[in-house]
Order: C-alpha cells, then structure tokens, then sequence
C-alpha cells in the first residue's frame, strides 16, 4: 500500500522538476471511495490543504481548483474527460491504479492510451497492478521499464482439505470461534457476493448478542463497494471490541488503512453478473478467485496473522481476473467509442477484444435509438446521448421525454434506476411487514411511477414535494403475457419470464390480475428468470413510441403479428384479437429466428 501512496508523489516530484511544462498528475482508481481516501491521505502527508494541490473527482463530486497537481478520480471520470480532450493535455503523468481489476472502464482507457502516447511521446503513463501481474498486463504496452515492489509477507496461511459448497456458513462459524477464542485481532471474512455481506453481518449481529458479554462486543461491518454508503469511517477498534469486516470481490484495496485485522477467512469464490449477449440478459455465475485476489487477502494479516483459505492447496485459481469487457453489456463502451472517433481517436487497442457477437449488438441497439446515421457514424442524437453519463437506452428516453413533457418525471426514473437499488431483501423473518410497507409507495400504473412515489415521499420528507404521472419512457424493452398466467415473451430475444416478487404487478397479481403488455427495464437469468421495474403499456402507445425500423427488425413472433395487425388497422383493432396466421409463441429462438439479420441501418 505504501507504493500506491508514494508512487503518485514521485511523479508529481517529476511534473514539478519540468516545471509542469507537460502537465500535471492524474491517478485513477476504480471505486469513488479509494480515490477519496487516498487524495485524503496524501494531501495529510504531504501537509496541503485537499481541494487544492491535491484533489479528486469521483461522480457528481469535485473536490479541485486551479492550484491541484496530483488529482484522484475514478476510471470513469477520467474516461468523460476524455470526450473534451482526447490527448489528455492536462497531463504530464497518467496513474492507472488497480490495472489488475480489469474493469471496462480501465481496459478502454489503457487501450486509448496507446493511442495518445504515439501523438503526445512527451507524456508518461504508469500502470499499477497487484502482483502478479499476468502477462497480457505486462505486455500490452510493450517492452517498457517495469518495477516490482516486493509485497509484505504473509503470516501463517491454513487451508481446507476439501472444497465446501457451505463456505458461507463454514465461514461464519469460523469468524464466531476466532471470538470466542479471545485471540486479539479484527477478522476479515471474503465472501461471494455484496447479497451475501448483507446476509452475514445480520446473522454474526444476531448471533453476537447472544454471546457471553465477558468476550467482548462483536461488530460486524459490511466492506463493499456497493454499498459504501453503509460501511462507516474506518477508524481503531475499542480495546473491548472486536470487528469482523464482511467484504466480497473487488473489495481488497478497500482494506488499505487497516491496520488491525489479525485474521482473514477467504471463502475462494466469488459470484458475478455475466452477460449474454444472445439471450440479452445477464445471469449469476459462481467461480473460484483468481490468484492475484488469493495473495492480496493471504497479505491482509501481515506476517502475524492467519489466513484461513476455505479450498485446498493444490487447487488450481484462474491466473488472472477475467476481464470485465468480455461479459459486460458493451452498448455504452461502443456509443463512448464512436464518440472518441468523433473526437479524433479512432482507434481503441483493447488488451482484451470484445466479443463480436457482443460488439454486433450493441451497434445494432445504438441503431435502434437512431444514434448512428446511415454511414454508421454517430449522428446528432447519438452526439447528445454520449454526453449523458447514463446507460444509452436511458439517455434516449430521457432526451425524448422532452416531447411528451414528462422530463421531471423521466429525470426521477433514470436518477433510480442508475442509483443503487432502494429495495433490499429483508431480514428473515421479515417478509410479510417489509411487503407491508413497499404496498404504501405502489402505484397502480406500474413499477416506474412506484419509484416516483418513493423519491417523492423522500423530497416531501425534506419539505420540498410534487407529484406527476406521466409515461414517459421510450426503453424498447417489451413483453406480452401470452397465457394470461404471467409468463411474458420478450418480443426482442423470444423469451419467457415471470415479473419479480418484489414488482407491485408481483405483489397484487391475484387480486387484480396482470397487464397483458407490458415494458421492462431489466431481465436476470439468475434471479428466478425474471423481469424488473415493469410498467404496464397498451400495443398501440408502444407502436408509437418505438422507432418504426425497430418494430420492422423485431424478430417474427405471434406478439409481432398483433401488434402488425394493429397498425394495419390504424390502432383501431383490439389488442386480444389474435390474426388467423399467427404463429405460436415459443421459450426460446428457433433457428430461423437466430439466423434473422436484424441488423438494418437506418
């Protein structure tokens, strides 16, 4: 850690010997709350005000003036910047801290690097990766200087004898006897998923108030970037106290200024969201760490410590993380790229290239949202959208609710659905009164004018309310109950899924029954192969919010031929009416409809 402190230093050190004739000093990282630390700490070592010769950048916060020459910001920020100056001018020295994450943001700013290093040869670039490094990593730029910092040493590391497919629980029981074992030390337990933290530092607070009060207060604190808003100030732990951190992947550098956790349980697995691009949607995987995670937490405890590894020694970790480009929903990276070429970058060497099939699709939904002209490049809407930091669907309904005069509206939808989500699952035992209270914010128009409710019901709470119901969104995310029992088909994959339990159509299914048709804002293979955020919408106001060559490359459906009868009978025939030549709905795409070219330009 003393590297990712004193590493950004020396290359202000550097900027200030040229006389920063070449610019000053930009670190990224790639969570808001390390960039935030970190400028914290160097501005106290360093003995200058924050905001001033050291400052940061994260989202929707700006913590800089004109004096700042070493500035922190996330990988995204940096990435805006870009769109107004794609050389980096500003800069004499880009830190691309945590290389090693892989996240897609710092995977297209190390590509587009290579790039601005052939035009600006005077500027320096240093990538900072947690050893080891692999080798696509060490080789992307090059034969370039390269220094290693050799790593504090382990302490005493333990490991299973088998793999367990109850590491959540074995973990746990193992963080209660480190406790009752009155050895000193806070613990750290990595478990598969920010779900999982949640769960486990109800059920260590539950079980820690029935423990004796002569072994000391258990605290336990949820450790994960998404959800920094719970995790407190980092600070010592009381002599009569012990803290047991739960944290998950991506979470390792959020340990940096701890300097009390004695012990480390490592569970070895992590779950993360994989998109697929032939289903659209995205679905849990479960996977071993990669070895670079294994040594960063194994180093956690200094060389005092213990680290308990839940998976056998000679069991084989991947060698690296996997990149995030190749499993992540690339629409947004392909609008930002098209941007770029706009911006006099048209080239993007990627460590890692994208899927094709991936990259295809996404070129195909910018089409969709008429952000690409005919020749394929991006056009004046598309210009626009790029400039929204939102996800391009997003950005589209919220420029076109411009028209339907809804923005106000649009603009509490899009804040709600970017946020984390308001709803989380509740304790157990807990179900029935936390359903109870979501009934009150339900809107009977749907899940999108439900999160209006809340955000409303929040802005009266600080004496500031209005209301409005408007539909405003122009998502072309549709589906239609095909049974009446809500199985809905996706009319863009051919598809089934069932509205989530959480939804207020899920909550008052019975009672009113559901809406045939009705739009969407996102679809979890994983999570019971559901729909969420669904708002009811009739045939004919989806007809004319859909783009016309959008509808035209739907692939061929029963739903497609209603909604085609529809418009041959100029919005007068009835939704129910089925045509005589309607072809039945079937759960997945048959090889016609796979071999479709949908792809049609504007």
């Amino acid at each position: 850690m003393c590297s990712r402190l004193q590493i950004p230093q020396w290359c202000a050190e550097f900027c200030l010997s040229a006389q920063y004739q070449h610019g000053v000093v930009v670190c990224s990282q790639i969570q808001r709350r390390q960039a935030v630390d970190l400028a914290l700490r160097v501005a106290d070592e360093m003995d200058v005000n924050i905001g001033h010769e050291i400052g940061y950048s994260i989202p929707l916060e700006t913590c800089c003036s004109n004096d700042t020459i070493l500035r922190y910001c996330t990988d995204d920020v940096l990435l805006r910047e870009m769109m107004s100056d794609p050389m980096l001018e500003h800069y004499g020295v880009v830190v691309i801290d945590q290389a090693h994450e892989r996240t897609v943001s710092t995977d297209v700013l190390l590509g587009l690097l290579r790039e601005v290093l052939l035009q600006r040869p005077e500027l320096r670039v240093v990538v900072l990766s947690a050893p080891p490094a692999s080798d696509t990593l060490l080789t992307h730029y090059g034969n370039v200087p390269r220094l290693h910092l050799d790593a504090p040493c382990a302490g005493e590391v333990i490991h299973s004898s088998s793999s367990s497919a109850e590491s959540f629980y074995s973990a746990l029981r193992l963080a209660l006897e480190v406790h009752r074992s009155r050895e000193p030390g806070d613990v750290a337990v990595f478990l598969a998923s920010e779900q999982e933290v949640l769960c486990a530092c109800n059920i260590l607070t539950k079980e820690a108030s029935r423990m004796s009060a002569s072994l000391g207060e258990l605290i336990a604190v949820p450790l994960c970037p998404g959800y920094s808003g719970m995790c407190p100030p980092i600070t010592e732990s009381p002599q009569t106290s012990r803290r047991v951190f739960v944290s998950c992947s991506q979470s390792e550098d959020l340990f940096w200024p701890v300097d009390t956790v004695t012990f480390v349980i490592d569970t070895g697995v992590e779950k993360r969201l994989v998109y697929s691009p032939r289903v659209r949607a995205s679905s849990e995987v479960i996977r071993p760490i990669s070895k670079c995670q294994a040594e960063i937490r194994k180093r956690l405890t200094g060389s005092t410590g213990k680290c308990f590894c839940l998976y056998p020694e000679d069991v084989q970790l991947p060698a690296e993380i996997p990149p995030r480009i190749l499993e992540s929903n690339i629409t947004s990276t392909a609008l930002y790229l098209k941007r770029m070429e706009t911006a006099g970058i048209g080239h993007c060497d990627f460590i890692s290239r994208p899927d094709p099939e991936g990259l295809m699709q996404a070129l195909e939904e910018l089409d969709y949202l008429a952000a690409l002209d005919n020749d394929g490049n991006l056009s004046e809407m598309g210009i626009i959208m790029s400039e929204l930091p939102l996800d391009p669907q997003m950005a589209k309904a919220l420029l076109a609710s411009c028209e339907f005069d809804c923005a106000s509206e649009m603009l509490t939808i899009a804040a709600m659905l970017t946020a984390p989500s308001c709803f989380i699952e509740p304790p157990v035992g807990m179900a029935t009164e936390v359903m109870r209270c979501h009934m009150k914010f339900q809107h009977p128009e749907g899940d999108h004018f439900t999160l209006i409710n809340i955000y409303n019901t929040f802005k009266r709470s600080q004496k500031e309310p209005y209301f409005s119901q408007e539909q405003c969104s122009r998502v072309p995310q549709i589906a239609r109950d095909v049974d009446g029992s809500g199985n809905y088909f996706m009319l863009l994959n051919k598809h089934v899924a069932q509205v989530h339990r959480l939804s207020g159509y899920g909550a008052k299914a019975h009672k009113l029954g559901l809406p045939e048709w009705v739009l969407f804002h996102e679809y979890n293979l994983s999570d019971n192969n559901c729909i969420r955020t669904v708002t009811q919408i009739s045939p004919q106001a989806f007809l004319q919010m859909a783009p016309q060559y959008f509808f035209c490359n739907l692939p061929p459906s029963e739903s497609k031929e209603i909604l085609q009868h529809i418009l041959d009978s100029d919005g007068t025939g009835n939704a129910r009416t089925k045509p005589q030549a309607a072809a039945p709905e079937t759960k997945t795409e048959t090889a016609e409809a796979e071999s479709h070219d949908r792809c049609v330009i504007q």
